[in-house]
């Protein structure tokens, strides 16, 4: 796979945002692709992808990507990255990120995050999100929830990330699958401070009428 080290010039940094996209193996593979396809020609963005073993497995069996030429084509213009590659940019606080999105965030990916076990670049880059205090979200995916599930999660919040699970908005009246995945990555876009044209904003409800006296 590609790793992109090289260190961009000083003044490169300064004008960049980077933002990092990791899949790990939870169903919902589509998030993180259409993710990485809203970030592509966003001015001013730098856009790196990790995958987990259990992710491509997911983007395979879900969107039949099934190799890093066949996601670069899908969802261009990122640089991929080796999940195995712990010496990568990405494992490093002095490489300097805007934010990361793990979409989706697996519970077990989600327990690693949670107990700081930097076991693979996917995690490791998770964990320096944290200790640098950037801003981490974690589109976590299971149901139904255990306590564990539920304990971690008040673990990584407490620390600083953003649980955001994926959550269909009926009240945007969505037509297609398609329209249920770009409002949820709509909302990390927005978190992440990312414009985005995906999904129309609410203007609120028409006042109710008077009730008849």
């Amino acid at each position: 796979m590609a790793d992109a080290e090289a260190a961009p010039s000083s003044a490169v940094a300064r004008t960049l945002n980077r933002i990092v996209v990791g899949i790990s193996g939870a169903s919902g593979a589509t998030y993180g692709l259409r993710l990485l396809q809203a970030l592509h020609g966003q001015p001013g963005i730098e856009a790196h992808a990790v995958v987990s073993d259990a992710g491509w497995r997911t983007l395979q069996h879900e969107c039949g990507v099934d190799s890093p030429a066949a996601l670069q084509a899908l969802a261009p213009g990122h640089q991929l990255h080796d999940v195995r590659n712990v010496g990568a940019t990405l494992a490093s606080g002095s490489f300097r990120s805007h934010a990361m999105v793990v979409a989706p965030c697996s519970m077990r990916t989600l327990a690693a995050i949670a107990h700081g076990l930097s076991d693979n670049l996917l995690t490791r880059a998770a964990d320096v999100m944290l200790k640098e205090r950037r801003k981490l979200v974690l589109m976590v995916r299971e149901t139904p929830l255990h306590l564990v599930h539920l304990r971690n999660m008040l673990t990584v919040t407490e620390m600083g990330a953003i649980c955001c699970p994926p959550l269909p908005a009926f009240y945007q009246h969505p037509r297609s699958v398609q329209d249920v995945v770009d409002a949820s990555v709509a909302r990390v876009l927005d978190l992440i401070d990312v414009p985005h044209t995906l999904a129309t904003r609410w203007a609120g409800l028409p006042a109710p009428l008077a009730a008849a006296s």
